[in-house]
């Protein structure tokens, strides 16, 4: 797969909902915190410390991916699947490494913390899991992305 355009767009200036032909579906979270108006539109809603917040957060955010699906927006429908999966990817970190750090000082990976899978940030990764499963699967959600790379994305 090739590389995400970081280097090749302008994203400070580009906006992806007048423009999706530029936006690169990348692979898993690149690119959520730079796509604009997406970003701003998402990351008020992204919480994940308490279980509560992540229900919340992860339904609102579906909520996002579902109004995007209704558009035909598929560059907001694959953002809020980022932004579900991003929620996922960091309260499984700080379960696994409470500290919020992978690594050590010598880039060796921390153990995993004991209890991790009974803590709070556990259960609020779960509940993001579900979410970002619905929205990957979703056949819409598949029809579009794949009707986007043949158009804009091609490997």
């Amino acid at each position: 797969m090739p590389s995400y355009p970081y280097d090749e767009l302008d994203f400070e200036n580009i906006n992806f909902r007048e423009r999706p032909d530029l936006y690169r579906i990348g692979k898993g979270e690149q690119g959520v915190l730079m796509v604009e108006p997406y970003k701003s539109e998402i990351l008020p809603q992204w919480r994940f410390k308490t279980p509560e917040e992540a229900r919340e957060s992860s339904e609102q955010i579906y909520e996002m991916f579902e109004t995007y699906k209704e558009e035909g927006d598929f560059v907001g429908m694959d953002m809020a699947r980022k932004f579900l999966q991003m929620g996922f990817t960091r309260a499984r970190r700080y379960a696994n490494h409470p500290s919020g750090k992978k690594y050590d000082e010598d880039g060796n990976v921390r153990p995993q913390a004991r209890g991790s899978e009974e803590s709070e940030k556990a259960e609020s990764a779960r509940i993001f899991y579900e979410k970002y499963r619905q929205a990957k699967d979703d056949p819409e959600y598949q029809r579009l992305k794949k009707r986007h790379k043949e158009r804009y994305d091609p490997e």
